[in-house]
């Protein structure tokens, strides 16, 4: 049965080149049939076996267009200048017999290089693809990793709370009288604890995950809470204050969650480091409402640095940064998945200090597209 599963997909895959190909040379046999049958009544040889030739270039490659070439010089020679009398002997119609090889040809050769260079760009923008997803990817891990000590000690909250319960549990089932009641909710809080644990691990390892987009209906507001709670820690050991405003009325937008959670990553880590060693308040505030054209706005801002000055367009410029150990990569592919979404990304500086990073996102559902 191993053998059998092991040459299955093989032999589907040739199945399905051979069916391809009995198809593309058909494609061109009846292409010049047709052809051949429109042109008889009407005398109008060349124009429609120029057509049959166009048609089996274009869609189905050099082969069948050399193979409808090949059928209409015949049926072309045959019913059409086998007529004259003499056959074939006046130059006029010599020349427009030369002239259809001449035009045939040419239009098979141009079509077999347009479905090369059609093909050799098609591979050209999944390459680039591939690359950015890559890249998108490296920073994402790259981000996670200098987080390990924050969500190290987000997990290990719920997880030493869930212990304690466990000792509460049995001390209460352990009495000369056990307290079934107390045990229940100690036993409660353990389930409660264990399940945040887990919901953090599952954030946490979606982030690593590496694939291809997932296009989704997704939640914003959703995504929006899923990376505050990740950046608990993180915001709880800079003393930073988060305020969130999350309006009610906001609709889903198709998108693709890992890539916008990375977005919102990015732009609180930013506005952490931004605060992070600085003095006077720290808040970061983070907000969504709909905004004109069917589109959602999100807003980052913070009390921190500010944007830096006369740099202040440069800051979504590839390899720029103002962080001593920064890839300047984070921002850049922040705008490339916004916009890949069909949305804007641009910052501005925050009243009465900070500064302030909005984004747009289409709810049309086709904004990928």
């Amino acid at each position: 049965m191993a053998g059998e599963e092991a040459v299955g997909p093989p032999r589907n895959r040739s199945r399905m080149k051979a069916l391809s190909k009995v198809r593309r040379y058909g494609l061109a046999m009846i292409s010049c049939g047709i052809a051949l049958a429109a042109a008889w009544p009407i005398d109008a040889p060349a124009s429609c076996f120029l057509l049959a030739v166009t048609l089996s270039s274009l869609f189905g490659g050099l082969g069948p267009g050399l193979l409808s070439v090949g059928l209409s010089a015949i049926g072309f020679g045959y019913f059409f200048l086998g007529r004259t009398v003499p056959p074939a002997v006046e130059p006029a119609v010599f020349l427009r017999f030369a002239v259809f090889l001449i035009a045939s040809s040419l239009i098979t050769g141009v079509m077999e290089i347009k479905r090369r260079v059609e093909q050799s760009r098609n591979r050209a923008e999944e390459a680039l693809r591939q690359a950015q997803s890559d890249l998108a990817h490296v920073s994402r891990v790259t981000t996670m990793g200098e987080l390990t000590a924050s969500l190290a000690h987000e997990v290990n909250q719920p997880i030493a709370a869930a212990v304690t319960d466990a000792n509460t549990c049995l001390r209460w089932l352990n009495r000369d009288h056990p307290d079934v009641e107390e045990a229940r909710a100690a036993a409660l809080r353990i389930v409660k604890d264990a399940t945040r644990a887990a919901e953090i691990i599952s954030r946490t390892r979606l982030l690593f995950k590496k694939g291809t987009p997932q296009w989704e209906l997704v939640d914003i507001n959703e995504i929006i809470r899923e990376m505050v709670a990740l950046m608990r820690s993180e915001v709880t050991r800079h003393s930073i204050s988060v305020r969130t405003e999350l309006a009610e009325d906001v609709p889903q937008l198709t998108g693709d969650r890992v890539q916008l959670q990375q977005v919102l990553m990015n732009l609180m880590i930013n506005a952490i480091d931004a605060m992070k060693d600085g003095d006077g308040t720290r808040e970061l505030a983070v907000k969504s409402q709909r905004a004109e054209n069917e589109q959602l706005m999100v807003s980052i801002s913070d009390t921190g640095v500010g944007l830096p000055p006369q740099q202040a367009d440069q800051i979504f410029n590839a390899f720029f940064t103002t962080k001593p150990h920064g890839t300047g990569m984070g921002l850049r592919i922040s705008r490339s998945i916004i916009e890949s979404h069909g949305g804007r990304l641009w910052a501005a500086d925050n009243s009465p200090r900070g500064a302030s990073f909005h984004l747009t996102l289409p709810v049309e559902a086709e904004a990928h597209e």
